[in-house]
């Protein structure tokens, strides 16, 4: 790890830093792509409920679309020129905002310049913003590859931090068991978890090469020439999205739609999991014999039976999910267990007051113990 990387932030963290400094001094945010730094936007709305969010798009902005001259005639009848402000800056509203330049090192230089000020002062022009507004900044890795180099003068303006990717676990915990990501994908995740790899830290001069040999096909790579579609989060839940409406499609549609979303070779690895779920108990057969319903003979779909109760468990059937949840291996109880008692999970509540559980709890507090080594 190069001492650089010491320091790169979760997304929680990089939330938590704009939350903080966001009114006096403005994060530039650096990331990879897909990996959730859009998002920031939403979740600092739902931490500030009395800020209004606002998005500006730098990628799709010339000068011209931060404002436009108006001559206005002064009250001793000489006339000046103002400078109505583009309305997606959200410098005209009342109150407090959030305000997201998103992809600012993509921004053509006259944007750049004209944001700036904005960024330093909270002015463009003749407005002002509400003194408790925020002001952050994204954009993406300068060695991806994809256009965003800072000039030094702009970037010794700004506070840089550099939000890292998230783990696998961090990805399930904080996002993915509550958006629904489909269990198959969970699980698919779980056991690959190096599509989370940063194309940093990949050693092998030759990036199209195996995982084991220090290459990694999956991810985006600027040394991988002729590589389309790769593995990010946002990529995954898009790949999500079809699985969940594979029934409606035909195979080969729905493996174009894979590999067009992930890639050739994460599609052709997620598909083998995806006929491994064939061995899956239904959810209805577990709700109404879990002491008979089938156990899957594959640790994989082990996995995915736990995922698919993670995401759907409701408290009617609670018990009958204690009861087939203790025919399962120590492992697959303790990633259920585990999963449950984050502060995230969405239904966290129902689980750790359910009788059933927390005798299970007690006679199994050896998992706990040693998580916590």
């Amino acid at each position: 790890m190069n001492q650089q990387a010491m320091y790169d932030l979760t997304l929680n963290q990089t939330v938590h830093l704009i939350k903080t400094i966001g009114n006096k001094h403005t994060a530039l945010v650096k990331g990879h792509m897909g990996i959730g730094k859009s998002t920031m936007l939403k979740i600092l709305g739902a931490m500030l409920p009395t800020h209004k969010q606002v998005y500006f798009d730098c990628t799709t902005k010339d000068l011209m679309d931060l404002g436009v001259p108006k001559v206005v005639t002064h009250e001793n009848g000489n006339e000046y020129v103002t400078f109505p402000t583009n309305e997606e800056l959200g410098l005209h509203l009342d109150g407090p905002i959030i305000l997201m330049f998103d992809e600012w090192g993509k921004a053509t230089p006259g944007v750049k310049l004209g944001t700036l000020r904005v960024m330093l002062e909270r002015v463009l022009g003749s407005r002002r913003l509400h003194p408790d507004s925020i002001v952050f900044a994204t954009t993406n890795m300068e060695g991806e590859g994809v256009g965003d180099m800072l000039p030094a003068h702009a970037r010794n303006r700004l506070t840089v931090v550099r939000m890292r990717k998230p783990t696998v676990e961090e990805w399930i915990e904080d996002f993915a068991l509550n958006a629904g990501i489909h269990e198959t994908m969970l699980a698919w995740a779980l056991e690959h978890s190096y599509i989370f790899q940063s194309f940093e830290d990949v050693t092998n001069p030759n990036p199209d090469a195996d995982v084991k040999d220090g290459g990694n096909p999956h991810i985006h790579h600027p040394k991988a020439v002729g590589r389309g579609a790769v593995v990010t989060p946002r990529s995954m839940e898009a790949a999500s999205d079809y699985m969940h409406l594979m029934s409606s499609m035909d195979e080969t549609t729905f493996q174009a739609a894979l590999v067009g979303t992930i890639g050739m070779r994460s599609a052709a690895d997620l598909s083998a999991y995806i006929k491994i779920s064939s061995e899956m108990p239904s959810l209805q057969d577990i709700k109404e014999n879990p002491k008979t319903a089938k156990v899957p003979a594959s640790p994989s779909a082990v996995v995915m039976v736990v995922m698919r109760t993670l995401n759907n468990l409701e408290r009617g059937w609670m018990n009958a999910w204690m009861d087939y949840h203790e025919r399962l291996d120590a492992e697959a109880q303790a990633l259920f267990s585990l999963a449950v008692r984050s502060e995230k999970y969405k239904h966290r509540e129902m689980v750790m007051t359910n009788t059933r559980y927390t005798q299970w709890c007690l006679a199994n507090q050896h998992i706990y113990s040693a998580d916590k080594k």
